[in-house]
Parts: C-alpha cells; sequence; structure tokens
C-alpha cells in the first residue's frame, strides 16, 4: 500500500512538472500580425493611417538602372544612346523570380560612391537621390556640346530593383530581388513564404545599411504601430532576422493538441519506468 501511495505521488508530481512544461504551446496573440497592443495608441480598423515614406539616398552596392536620350540626333550616334522606352519593354516580361536582371545591364555603385558610364566615365551618386543623380548625369551629358542644354536631354535614373535578405524561421528564406521602387516590410516576408508559427514576430532584426555601416533595428511585427515606424518599408540590401521562440527549444507542441500528445506520451514513458523498477 506505502508503495503504491509512491507511485501515485510520483506521477501526480511527473504530471505537474510536464503541465507547468507544457503551458510553453504557442497562443495566438505570439502569432497574429498587427495587434492593437494596450501600450499604444490603438489604430481603428478602417481609419486613415498615414505615412510619410522615406527618401531613399544611393549607397555603396545598390544597383541603377540609367536611361538617356537626347533631342539631338547626332549626339545620339555619338554616344550610342537609345530610346529608354525600347529598351524598357524588352524586360517589362521577365519574370521577377528568373534572377537578377539589373546585375548585367544596370551600373553599381562603388565604394567611391560612382557609377561608371559609357562615354561619361564616373559620376558620384553615392547619398544622392535619384532625382539628383539625373540632374548630375545630364549636367554632365551637357558638357560635352557646348549648345546643348539640360532640357535637350532626357536621363531616367531608377533603382534596379529592391534586394534583401531573409534568415531565421522563414519558411522559405533566402535573397530576393523585387522589380519594383517601394515594398513592406509584410510584401517581403510573404516574398519569403511567410513566418513559420515558431517565429519570435515580437523581436524582428532588421540589418539596415547606412553610409557609415549597419545597424539592427527591433521591430515588433505583433504590434499594428508598425505601420507607423519608419521601418515600415523595406530598403535595398536590408537583412531580416527572426528567432523561434523557446517551445521550439523545449521541444513541446505548437498547439494545445501537439502538447497533449507530448504529455500522453511523457506521462506513458514514466509509468512504463516507475513500473519496471518497482
Amino acid at each position: 500500500m506505502q508503495n503504491w501511495r509512491s507511485l501515485e505521488n510520483r506521477l501526480w508530481l511527473v504530471l505537474l512538472l510536464i503541465t507547468m512544461f507544457g503551458t510553453s504551446c504557442i497562443s495566438n496573440k505570439k502569432v497574429i500580425y498587427m495587434q492593437n497592443k494596450d501600450k499604444n495608441k490603438a489604430l481603428v480598423t478602417d481609419s486613415l493611417i498615414q505615412y510619410s515614406v522615406p527618401v531613399y539616398h544611393l549607397q555603396y552596392n545598390d544597383i541603377v538602372d540609367v536611361k538617356i536620350k537626347t533631342s539631338i540626333p547626332e549626339m545620339n550616334a555619338i554616344f550610342g544612346l537609345e530610346d529608354p522606352e525600347s529598351k524598357q519593354g524588352s524586360t517589362q516580361g521577365m519574370n521577377q523570380n528568373n534572377g537578377d536582371v539589373y546585375y548585367m545591364t544596370g551600373y553599381t555603385v562603388d565604394q567611391n560612391g560612382e557609377i561608371k558610364l559609357p562615354f561619361i566615365g564616373k559620376v558620384k551618386v553615392m547619398g544622392l537621390t535619384t532625382g539628383q543623380a539625373e540632374t548630375v548625369i545630364s549636367q554632365k551629358l551637357a558638357g560635352y556640346f557646348k549648345k546643348v542644354s539640360v532640357e535637350d536631354l532626357y536621363v531616367r535614373v531608377k533603382l534596379g530593383g529592391i534586394r534583401f535578405s531573409t534568415l531565421g524561421e522563414f519558411n522559405k528564406p533566402g535573397k530576393y530581388v523585387v522589380l519594383q521602387d517601394r515594398m513592406t516590410i509584410f510584401e517581403a516576408i510573404a516574398q519569403s513564404g511567410d513566418l513559420t508559427v515558431q517565429a519570435k514576430r515580437s523581436k524582428v532584426k532588421l540589418l539596415r545599411q547606412y553610409p557609415d555601416g549597419t545597424r539592427i533595428h527591433i521591430l515588433d511585427l505583433n504590434d499594428r504601430s508598425i505601420i507607423n515606424s519608419p521601418y515600415y518599408f523595406i530598403q535595398p540590401n536590408d537583412q531580416l532576422y527572426v528567432e523561434p521562440l523557446k517551445v521550439r527549444q523545449f521541444g513541446t507542441g505548437v498547439t494545445a493538441a501537439q502538447t497533449f500528445q507530448v504529455l500522453v506520451s511523457a506521462i506513458s514513458a514514466v509509468v512504463l519506468v516507475l513500473s519496471l523498477t518497482k
């Protein structure tokens, strides 16, 4: 009788410990994006959320697409310039997932902040917006012909897509190139197949490149106020890293049903061991 009570006490102790251990299953609060958290001012559904799109300045390792056209046929012939619209049409139908199309056709900003254009030579563009880069290139082109004004030139400078990397708890982590001018962090996550259930959405690390180096920013994707954040829009060369929740380290189930199965298996194993050692 005493042995049975001792065994029963052990079972209750083990059950209590496993139950406490099993409470680490993932709740919906840790998984749902863009919640209205208590500590912040609520962002009401259907209300207009205003944000300012950050002005991007060209940096080292950016790839830019430069299109040039003039109103003077002779100048076009000398510089081998072509109609930007005709070249655009040849690449417009390319799939965004077929590779980095601008790596071969675009111009990469080097460590000195310059791009090297045919016939024109090196042009300093680092730290400039794409609009400012257009002005600098137009002025340099106009310098080749005394009677040509900037108004006679058509120069368009665009980023050759947005390049970013995803690491950690993504369903499809990797390096991506998206051929568009603006992209939100949720679009980047969708491009990577969304986050896994075990991903720690409350502490996403964003590694962002700046002229003087790289900074790490911590983002909370569970909080709806991310929309007002200056990091809501992805910039070229951004890196997103998401670490797993502790539940994966513990090895318990993700859902309540999975956790229950783990508990049942653990209890069965303990009962078997105790019965054999009796």
